[in-house]
């Protein structure tokens, strides 16, 4: 969809702190984190919400979720995290796509309250982008 923000990211054409990307699946910093190192996986081809992902596709997306959802964590060091996906309510972008916030105890996150924070600068989000990557290399599917 050419006027897709996630699709646009995931191929390239505009700019995003991406942690891995395939034929499948782009996965990319969320620029407004819950917690910094808050990574979202898209499916590379535009797809809405999760009911209208294909069946063929359901494996190897969420296979590819489990994967970052274990780099994020070690990444970032954290203690677990909180996976989640919004499904036309609440979804910003009309674009299939998976939340993976680190999270730790005693984090202040409390609910579905999600307030948000920022990156100093695009040196310091590269910096989680880089931690988070380091923990795929080497990741086949």
């Amino acid at each position: 969809m050419s006027d897709c923000l996630f699709c646009a990211i995931a191929n390239g054409d505009k700019p995003g702190f991406i942690v891995f990307r395939d034929d499948s699946v782009a996965a990319f910093l969320d620029t407004r984190p819950v917690f910094k190192g808050h990574v979202l996986v898209v499916p590379r081809e535009h797809i809405e919400t999760l009911t209208d992902l294909p069946a063929d596709l359901v494996g190897p997306f969420f296979l590819r979720v489990q994967t970052l959802t274990s780099a994020v964590e070690r990444g970032v060091e954290a203690r677990g995290s909180f996976v989640a996906m919004n499904n036309r309510i609440s979804q910003s972008v009309p674009h299939l796509h998976v939340h993976i916030v680190p999270r730790n105890p005693k984090d202040g996150l409390r609910g579905f309250f999600w307030p948000r924070m920022k990156y100093a600068d695009d040196a310091e989000i590269e910096s989680f982008a880089e931690r988070i990557r380091a923990c795929l290399a080497p990741v086949t599917f």
